[in-house]
């Protein structure tokens, strides 16, 4: 399985996910700079990816909570909190861009 990632700069990454791992664990784990205060427990936000709209309608709906940390840091239409969503099979291939929020600045 692979999640296509585009970064600040617009260019695009093919990761190998795996079955069950969060996509916040996926791309930190690949070694992108994502923010990821709260490690993964919808608290802060700093996660925060934008979804291609050809794979919005092909995930879960986003619970209360994640719409509410989606409020607090100016989620658009197509944002969803990584740590949210969850690979399986019938995400091969999604398609996301880190948001500004996400992104670690290099020290």
């Amino acid at each position: 399985m692979r999640i296509i990632l585009v970064d600040n700069k617009g260019c695009e990454r093919e990761l190998e996910a795996v079955e069950g791992w969060r996509v916040m664990e996926i791309i930190r784990d690949h070694g992108f700079p994502i923010v990821a205060e709260c490690g993964g427990a919808c608290a802060c936000g700093t996660c925060q990816v934008e979804v291609d709209p050809e794979w919005a309608s092909k995930l879960h709906a986003p619970r209360e909570d994640e719409l509410d940390m989606l409020d607090e840091n100016y989620g658009g239409e197509w944002s969803r909190l990584s740590c949210q969503l969850i690979m399986t099979p019938e995400l091969d291939g999604l398609r996301v861009r880190l948001a500004d929020i996400a992104i670690r600045e290099a020290a």
